[in-house]
């Protein structure tokens, strides 16, 4: 009698035990999650695709689809989890600013402020977002919706993740991923069209080397910048004011360690807890949605239009400038804000038609133009959306 309690005992908590394992919850969503983080971590470390983002969020994915027994807080979406806890920071627009700052503290804004009129074509580059915006409009998404996903086209992770967070929070998991996939993918979604829409003659085009900004030109820019922006869209200022704060830090040499602090372990902290969590987000049963799939192509078209608007806007500038002053078109893509992924994919594909022509310098440009620009599109989308 007392074997056969024993045995009734060990029976219960074997059962119990296997009820709360991986395997007695996990589903084929679960599964197809796992291989997606796998492809991720693949992407990151035998193609070289972004791995400083693509590895955190390809581990958070496996994080977040290892099935377990509800109630345990130990999910993303559970409240009192340490995910959970850390996650507050994604969906309350926290960490966005700060990975802002750090931007801000080691970005070089010279290329942009000896050629003034590269803005314009970083501002051409954000016509992705406002077309994947009136896109996801005619497709049934809801106003706010629509202003979330269209951010994409920015090809700025961190922006998409601040007005995700205030506009469609429900859709901040399969907005994020898709923003940073597609800025880790820029070097094979850009060329196609970078090629499609520019001649041999085009590609050929040499300009003129910048001119040498002074250090007092480098030190109004970032004040300058920060009220011309954000007396324009004070919606944006939580991104711009720690962009160009960043900035200043930088040009003011007399904060190098604060600067230093702001683009190196600050980043580097905020970079590995915003991707953990977007990944860990991913969550099957609430990740794998049609509308999951539809953010996923209209972020790709995003992309594609963005490439498109920068180069087809120099192509129309070049109509207005002397021979001389005009500009490689083969520029037009770094409009969008990855950077300086994008100013990369202006230099090799440029030295692969002139081995002697370089472009990274000039396409600095509107690359950095397009961090200005992705950010004051999002202040804009959240002051009428909102």
């Amino acid at each position: 009698m007392e074997n056969s309690s024993f045995l009734n005992f060990v029976i219960d908590h074997l059962s119990q035990f296997l009820q709360y394992t991986a395997f007695a919850n996990m589903t084929v969503g679960h599964i197809v999650m796992i291989l997606v983080g796998l492809v991720f971590i693949y992407l990151a470390i035998a193609k070289e695709f972004e791995p400083m983002l693509l590895i955190p969020i390809g581990f958070g994915i496996l994080v977040g689809n290892i099935a377990f027994y509800p109630g345990l807080e130990i999910g993303i979406y559970e409240s009192g989890s340490v995910l959970n806890y850390l996650y507050f920071g994604v969906l309350h627009g926290i960490y966005p600013p700060l990975i802002f700052l750090g931007i801000g503290a080691m970005t070089d804004f010279s290329a942009l402020i000896s050629n003034p009129k590269l803005i314009l074509v970083g501002a051409a580059a954000q016509l992705g977002i406002f077309g994947a915006y009136a896109i996801a409009l005619y497709l049934g998404f809801s106003p706010s919706e629509a202003g979330a996903i269209g951010i994409i086209g920015g090809a700025d992770g961190p922006t998409a993740i601040f007005l995700s967070s205030k506009l469609a929070p429900e859709l901040m998991g399969a907005i994020a991923i898709s923003a940073y996939s597609y800025m880790a993918l820029v070097p094979v979604i850009q060329p196609p069209f970078m090629r499609l829409l520019t001649t041999n003659k085009e590609r050929l085009i040499r300009m003129k080397p910048p001119r040498t900004v002074s250090k007092k030109e480098k030190i109004i820019f970032p004040i300058a910048g920060l009220l011309l922006t954000c007396f324009l869209v004070p919606s944006g200022l939580p991104l711009l004011g720690m962009l160009f704060f960043g900035n200043l830090l930088k040009e003011s040499t007399l904060t190098k360690r604060l600067a230093d602090t702001a683009k190196g372990p600050m980043i580097d902290v905020v970079t590995i807890l915003i991707g953990l969590t977007v990944g860990a987000s991913t969550q099957a049963t609430t990740f794998l949605t049609v509308k999951s799939l539809g953010i996923f192509v209209l972020g790709a078209t995003s992309f594609a239009i963005a490439t498109i608007g920068g180069v087809g806007f120099v192509k129309i500038l070049n109509l207005f400038l002397k021979e001389g002053n005009k500009i490689n078109p083969l520029i037009g893509n770094a409009g969008v804000s990855a950077v300086p992924h994008s100013a990369r994919v202006s230099q090799v594909i440029g030295l692969q038609y002139d081995k002697t022509n370089h472009l990274l310098m000039h396409a600095m440009g509107p690359n950095v133009a397009g961090v200005i620009g992705s950010a004051v599109a999002a202040g804009v989308l959240l002051s009428f959306l909102y």
